[in-house]
């Protein structure tokens, strides 16, 4: 039944391509060239409920030489083109035409008319966002549902306000698009989340400021059928891009860039949200490169360049007790460099739930400390973490052509519960080199353990 959902899921998601392209062609005969000139929030759920029907499992185990298979269906069931380059064309919207200055004031005002303009229209609307320009915006929320089929294109720069009191109603999001569906953003240019200011009053730079949360510079919320592309998204106050409850979503081309000591800047956060595809895209922040937490499904991340930051990571799951879902992640061609981790899952103690079928293969690390990882007893705080008995459950994981060198003498930490167990761990043509002591590889708690073809270091 699950490979059956995973069949009808790719036919809407290959529909929804071929109308996408359908789209453009349809509208191409309008214009030959791009047009260059001229407060609810439902904050993230953190504890979900188990739903076997959202979150099947169709594999059980990966031993006996089932790796193979997993990777196969794996394929074919996220196998997805990308639809990049595309624009759908039709009424334009201009930001210029509702009044945005660009010349260092709020254009909040503007960019809303602009929005509504296009949202209450019928048929493809383009807003504009026009080159050479830099838009400076507060806190500003595009919410649908829209009548049209939108493009937003970003030709210049948006960045955002720097005056902290302006987040005082939203504290956690600066640009939100919030139920918006059929959406492409895409443009080539940029947004800066101006975060200097942010990462300066962050409990990680200054310890004797209280941590509380800063804003993601550009969430999307409740979006189905997204299409993000060829943007630089640089310098978030937190957080740069945020795919929340979103379902069928390609991500790429993507430039996300912040100073490598800038606190909690993950670079593309994935939550609760099913068949997303971020590909060809260079990443370099100062946390996570792409962070996978609870209530995702069929994750996929390919040629990715990651580094500075914290490596590729699904997780952290299960903090404060709570319950956390992750299955069917495959993350098939990157490069790390200089990463303060490689390729990751984090559990907190305490937890419950899986995170299950997933697969990091054909990947590169260049002097970064923890290639690969499992962490059952992760814990960032101050304050050292209160030993418990349960755990998010971590099973079917496949570690396959993974090659460089580690800066860490554990090239290899397999860290598991052991009242949970790793479950099914897969270890296959491993080459890690150090260029001082000889890496080791550590393995605690882990049933089922299979190590093929070449592997260094091995587990004892």
């Amino acid at each position: 039944m699950a490979l059956e959902r995973h069949s009808v899921q790719l036919l809407f998601f290959t529909i929804f391509i071929i109308s996408y392209i359908s789209r453009y062609t349809l509208c191409l005969a309008n214009y030959h060239e791009p047009p260059y000139g001229s407060n609810y929030y439902l904050d993230e759920i953190y504890e979900y409920g188990y739903d076997s029907q959202a979150y099947p499992s169709y594999l059980s185990s990966i031993e006996d030489g089932k790796s193979k298979d997993l990777i196969k269906q794996r394929t074919q069931i996220l196998n997805l083109k990308n639809v990049g380059g595309f624009s759908k064309r039709g009424k334009t919207v201009n930001v210029d035409d509702f009044g945005a200055k660009a010349d260092g004031t709020d254009d909040s005002k503007a960019f809303m008319q602009a929005w509504k303009e296009a949202c209450s229209n019928t048929g493809a609307v383009i807003v504009v966002v026009p080159v050479d320009k830099t838009y400076r915006l507060k806190p500003i929320r595009f919410s649908g549902p829209c009548k049209a089929n939108l493009t937003v294109q970003i030709y210049g720069t948006l960045e955002a306000s720097d005056d902290q009191s302006d987040y005082k109603k939203d504290g956690r999001h600066w640009i939100v698009f919030d139920n918006v569906q059929n959406l492409v953003v895409e443009g080539g240019g940029t947004v800066n989340g101006n975060g200097k200011i942010w990462w300066e009053n962050s409990c990680k730079i200054n310890k004797s400021l209280p941590c509380k949360d800063a804003p993601t510079a550009l969430t999307f919320y409740k979006g189905n059928n997204l299409v993000v592309s060829n943007l630089k998204i640089q310098d978030a106050q937190q957080i740069h891009v945020s795919f929340q409850k979103c379902k069928n979503v390609l991500a790429f081309n993507l430039m996300v860039t912040a100073p490598g000591d800038s606190p909690n800047t993950d670079g593309i956060h994935v939550t609760n949200t099913q068949n997303i595809r971020i590909t060809s895209s260079t990443i370099g922040t100062g946390d996570d490169c792409i962070s996978i937490v609870s209530g995702s499904q069929n994750v996929q991340a390919q040629d990715i360049t990651c580094g500075p930051g914290h490596g590729i990571s699904i997780g952290s799951l299960g903090k404060g007790n709570s319950n956390a879902y992750v299955s069917e992640v495959t993350v098939d061609g990157a490069k790390l460099s200089g990463t303060a981790n490689g390729v990751r899952i984090k559990t907190w103690q305490g937890g419950s739930g899986y995170a299950s079928n997933i697969i990091f293969q054909n990947i590169d690390m260049v002097n970064v400390k923890n290639p690969i990882i499992i962490d059952q007893n992760y814990c960032d705080q101050d304050d050292p973490c209160k030993e418990q008995s349960s755990a998010v459950h971590i099973k079917n994981v496949v570690f396959k052509n993974i090659r460089g060198t580690s800066a860490s003498d554990e090239a290899v930490k397999l860290d598991c519960s052991k009242s949970y167990p790793c479950e099914a761990i897969v270890l296959e043509n491993i080459n890690l080199q150090s260029e001082e002591d000889e890496p080791k590889a550590l393995c605690n708690n882990v049933d089922d353990l299979a190590q093929r073809g070449s592997v260094f270091p091995r587990c004892p």
